[in-house]
């Protein structure tokens, strides 16, 4: 029972603080639950977050289900979700019946273009976090750079990135060892 409570604050928390969408999330869980917690490792984070693009719903939520269900499995992972939406739910309902009537002011709206901006920067120091401890040959650099260049550039579901992904970097080693090159 205490573990479940530990996921539904630690979740909540998470959920407090993760402005601008499951991108926003990954730092935030990069600190809570690699660092602080050491509930999953940087990778098996990442093998959570893509996990979490691939399958319906959104990201957060599923990254959330995905690590409580590890933890403490069904139970964990209800604990988990309902912890990170449950801070979403009630600020939304304080604000919807605020905003509406501040909206327009010039005010809020740079503070929400702000808010946006730091999101942005917390997702490139991820990225960068990220790179130098997933990115380890040439394989793997090359990989990255061709799913940004068609996630970028393409309108392809961020499934078929993944998937697509994972068989290269399933595939191109088998290759390179069967020409006598060897694999990692």
């Amino acid at each position: 029972m205490k573990e479940l409570i530990d996921l539904f604050v630690t979740f909540a928390r998470i959920g407090v603080c993760t402005f601008g969408g499951g991108l926003a999330m990954l730092p935030i869980l990069q600190a809570e639950i690699v660092d602080k917690k050491g509930w999953a490792t940087e990778g098996e984070l990442l093998n959570y977050y893509a996990i979490g693009q691939c399958t319906p719903g959104v990201i957060a939520v599923n990254t959330a289900t995905f690590i409580g269900y590890n933890r403490k499995g069904i139970p964990g992972g209800v604990i988990a979700t309902v912890g990170l939406v449950f801070p979403s739910l009630v600020i939304i309902s304080v604000i919807a019946g605020f905003l509406t009537a501040f909206a327009d002011m010039a005010v809020i709206q740079h503070a929400f273009a702000a808010v946006r901006v730091a999101v942005a920067a917390l997702v490139v120091n991820t990225v960068i976090k990220m790179w130098k401890t997933t990115v380890k040959d040439k394989l793997c650099a090359c990989i990255a750079i061709i799913a940004l260049c068609i996630s970028a550039f393409t309108d392809f579901s961020p499934v078929v990135v993944v998937i697509g992904g994972a068989l290269l970097g399933m595939t191109l080693p088998l290759i390179k060892a069967a020409k006598g090159g060897g694999h990692k």
